[in-house]
């Protein structure tokens, strides 16, 4: 059996995502690791800082010694983080939102982001524009921060959360011909979004696991086409 293990720096991306790979990889052994004084740290400091990225590499040590196949990093907060961790340890680490920053600069030409925290929203920004010059594509990123939908979240008020996004995706549109969902927990609004913008909307959730299967694949051939 395979063995994949997936570090997540919140509690509410772990279920959904349990989701999608029960339906792409059944047959796979998924194990969570879940810090969520990792996503406090960087909101609290505004940064990845050093002692965030010494457990999160911890934390991709400790999946090798569990037996991963592939690490599968969550957050796109402390997206950075794996290519230092790619030098640390021999397990592939899949970056969940890369498959979707490469997709969305391919297709599109002004993308708007959207986050609910200004810690994730730079590295989605950072890995968007280097996923467009690594295509030799030229596109427009306008920043989209969802302001109190975090907190609102926190505060056990998803319909707040839900409408702060909304109605930045609304006032997104008229200037964008995409929009991307920079965190994962997001992924549950891309339909409702696309229905109320009339654009194409790209989260990170699925595209992240099919990612993960193919990194599978293509190390040993570990699970069927």
């Amino acid at each position: 059996m395979t063995t994949v293990v997936a570090i997540y720096t919140g509690q509410g991306l772990a279920e959904p995502l349990k989701a999608v790979f029960s339906e792409l990889l059944p047959d796979c052994r998924l194990v969570n690791i879940i810090d969520d004084s990792l996503i406090a740290d960087v909101v609290r400091d505004q940064a990845v800082t050093a002692a965030v990225t010494r457990r999160l590499l911890q934390y991709y040590e400790t999946a090798v010694e569990i037996g991963a196949d592939v690490i599968l990093n969550t957050c796109s907060s402390v997206g950075e983080v794996v290519a230092l961790g790619q030098r640390v340890v021999d397990v592939p680490i899949v970056r969940i939102d890369e498959p979707m920053a490469s997709e969305a600069v391919r297709k599109c030409d002004r993308i708007g982001v959207i986050a609910t925290l200004p810690s994730t929203l730079q590295p989605t920004m950072r890995l968007l524009r280097s996923q467009a010059e690594k295509a030799g594509r030229t596109v427009k990123l306008i920043e989209g921060l969802a302001e109190g939908a975090y907190q609102a979240l926190v505060n056990g008020e998803p319909d707040k959360h839900d409408a702060l996004i909304l109605a930045t995706a609304v006032q997104l549109t008229p200037r964008v011909d995409a929009l991307v969902l920079a965190q994962g927990s997001m992924a549950r609004m891309e339909q409702k979004l696309a229905e109320a913008t009339l654009l194409p909307v790209f989260s990170s959730p699925r595209r992240g696991v099919q990612a993960v299967k193919a990194a599978l694949e293509n190390k040993t051939g570990l699970v069927n086409t």
